[in-house]
This record gives C-alpha cells, sequence and structure tokens, in this order.
C-alpha cells in the first residue's frame, strides 16, 4: 500500500475517534481534506514507516515538530486559521483519548506496512 492509501486509512479513523472523543474539531472526510491536512497525514506515515519500532509517543512529538515548523502554536482550541492546537504539548500530558489516536495511527500504519 502507498504511503497516501495508508494516510487515508489513518485520517479516516482518526476522524471516528475525533467524533467520540471530541478533543479537537472533526476533520473532514478525506476526500474533502485540505491538501495541507492531507499532506501532514502522508508525512506521519512516510515517518512512521522509516520509524517502524518507535513507540507511539515518538509519532506524537513527529507530529508536534511537523506542526510547530509549519507555525501553528498552542491554543486552547484547534483553529486551522490562528494555527493554534491544544495538542501541542509533551506525549506524557496528553489526555488518554488524544494519545489513544496516536496509538491507533501508529497500529494501522505497521499492520498495513506488514501486509505489503
Amino acid at each position: 500500500m502507498t504511503p497516501e492509501v495508508i494516510a487515508e486509512v489513518c485520517h479516516e479513523a482518526n476522524r471516528a475517534l475525533t467524533l467520540h472523543t471530541k478533543d479537537v474539531p472533526v476533520q473532514p472526510h478525506w476526500a474533502d481534506a485540505p491538501d495541507e491536512m492531507k499532506v501532514s497525514s502522508v508525512g506521519g506515515v512516510k515517518w512512521r514507516l522509516a520509524n517502524l519500532g518507535a513507540a507511539a509517543s515518538a509519532q506524537h512529538d513527529e507530529w508536534m515538530r511537523a506542526k510547530i515548523a509549519d507555525g501553528w502554536v498552542l491554543g486552547e482550541k484547534k483553529d486551522a486559521e490562528k494555527k493554534t492546537h491544544p495538542a501541542l504539548i509533551p506525549y506524557e500530558h496528553l489526555a488518554p483519548e488524544v494519545k489513544a489516536k496516536d496509538a491507533v495511527f501508529t497500529a494501522i500504519v505497521c499492520a498495513l506496512a506488514e501486509s505489503d
């Protein structure tokens, strides 16, 4: 499977989790997602594929690094226009439901990488 296909699966799983956790606004379906969101997801998949044995916390660290490099900052609410996000904090301070999204992302990428 290509990183783009894996990213779509991860995105939709993250979307489903966010529907239940309500920790940030629910993102649109992959087909309707902005290009920036898709690029971010594909980048996360490519990083994971290159680091299959890394902990889920490392996935969060990489996500944070990419967001900060793109100008995002810590904010009370996720706001794509203002580039603020409440999860721009160390992994150990994340709520369990937010950590679950990192774990699910990691599990999906690893499972689909093994299926090829």
